[in-house]
């Protein structure tokens, strides 16, 4: 399997010389529908840029909504680009192929990145963003407090649309291979539930936010509202690099 990173690497490394961070300090208010709430009122001068991880997946999808939503989206497939956005958007896809695209180099950027900036992650997304992963084992970003399980809904043939709960509030849930959250750990929000046993299907974790289905292929725009919401409160001390 072809290391995309690497191959790319002759046109332009991705050095973080320059630390990213902010000094925001998040706060989870959970007594106003769980919206996320900062130390400062830090408002937006201008529409977030969000990448969207354009190896593999329906990232193209990812992008008309982004867009639809008022956000400049930068599709991501050099290592470089990771200092010109805001925050990052990893689709579905394969996670074990994203970890070979990526390359070990590739991941530890991306990995450096997710630690600084807000990511969200769906689907084999949510699988690289998680602590542990089961079904098989395999490494992770470890962004987000959660176990969670490989392709636990089935096969393609058994992928399904459902209906779920974002908050009180019903929400269409299209599920195609899609790993479940089998534990949550201290310091992680469930966003939204499925199924009689509510299980766990978008949470978050401090500037991370994970989803085990495709709110892209779906008309509700709310989950991906919610991330540009986190961008815009976790705002940056950085500025971010222009081409």
């Amino acid at each position: 399997m072809t290391n995309y990173f690497a191959k790319q690497s002759t046109v332009g490394v991705l050095r973080f010389d320059h630390a990213l961070h902010s000094s925001d300090k998040i706060k989870l208010n959970r007594e106003s529908n769980s919206t996320l709430t900062t130390t400062t009122d830090r408002r937006p001068t201008r529409a977030p840029r969000i990448g969207v991880l354009a190896l593999q997946g329906d990232f193209d999808a990812h992008r008309r909504r982004l867009e639809e939503l008022g956000a400049e989206v930068l599709l991501v497939k050099k290592p470089a680009q990771f200092d010109e956005i805001d925050g990052l958007v990893i689709p579905g896809g394969e996670s074990g192929t994203f970890l070979k695209l990526l390359g070990e180099e590739g991941f530890e950027k991306l990995k450096q990145f997710v630690r600084l900036k807000p990511t969200f992650g769906t689907c084999a997304g949510a699988i690289l963003l998680a602590a542990e992963v089961e079904n098989p084992k395999q490494a992770g970003l470890g962004a987000i407090n959660i176990a969670i399980r490989r392709n636990a809904y089935g096969r393609q043939i058994d992928s399904s649309i459902k209906e779920g709960k974002l908050g009180n509030s019903p929400l269409e849930m299209v599920f195609i291979r899609a790993p479940k959250i089998s534990r949550v750990g201290p310091g992680v929000e469930v966003i939204a539930t499925e199924g009689k046993d509510n299980l766990p299907v978008v949470v978050r974790q401090g500037s991370a936010m994970a989803a085990t289905f495709h709110p892209e292929l779906s008309d509700d725009p709310r989950v991906h509202q919610a991330f540009l919401d986190l961008v815009n409160q976790c705002g940056s001390d950085t500025p971010v690099r222009r081409p």
